[in-house]
């Protein structure tokens, strides 16, 4: 994650938002608005790709075609007016924010040592919390691959989410914390009619 002092007052509420980019412009929009003094976190995962001669190891977006924002309403245009960036993710003509628990566990798997890569977005599975090792107290769903389990981490507001590596007895069983209010926004065909013009 890139931080820079954004020179925000204090009685400013800033938030953390989802930034729709072009396609495979992540790193250039993220790399454009530290340069502009914003808070930026573009999660990525490292892949190997097989070409005919030879494979190289790849780092990708865990969330293709967004980047994450810290910023208050007012520098929206500042945001927009970035190259690259399509809109920001609205609700009811604001930027809508991602909460801090979100995005606290997608940095806490991200910077472990465990494997993480994007996976389908899931509302059913096991809820759990994580009782120890690097990810402890991160809350996610549950689900088996192949032999062994992933924590299944969502974006519920972009319809996202990622996948790690746990170990299935380092985990307790919680009750599914409500998102009704997010709901209507994890759909991602409706984003076009939340964008703000630029």
């Amino acid at each position: 994650m890139v931080s820079v002092n954004s020179g925000i007052s204090n009685g400013d509420r800033v938030e953390w938002n989802a930034v729709y980019t072009r396609h495979q412009h992540e790193k250039l929009v993220a790399e454009s608005l530290a340069g502009n003094g914003f808070e930026v976190f573009l999660p990525t995962y490292n892949v190997i790709r097989q070409w005919t001669d030879r494979k190289k190891q790849l780092s990708l977006p865990l969330f293709p075609c967004y980047v994450f924002v810290r910023s208050n309403f007012e520098r929206r245009l500042r945001v927009l007016s970035t190259p690259g960036v399509h809109f920001l993710v609205m609700f009811a003509g604001r930027p809508a924010p991602i909460p801090d628990l979100e995005m606290d566990a997608i940095r806490k798997a991200v910077e472990s040592k465990l494997r993480v890569e994007p996976h389908p977005f899931l509302r059913c599975g096991d809820w759990v919390r994580v009782t120890s090792g690097p990810l402890a107290d991160v809350e996610g769903i549950l689900v088996r691959k192949k032999g062994s389990y992933r924590l299944i981490l969502s974006a519920e507001l972009l319809g996202k989410s990622i996948a790690v590596e746990i170990d299935a007895f380092s985990v307790k069983p919680l009750q599914r914390r409500s998102t009704e209010p997010l709901l209507s926004l994890a759909q991602p065909a409706p984003f076009a009619k939340r964008r703000v013009a630029g």
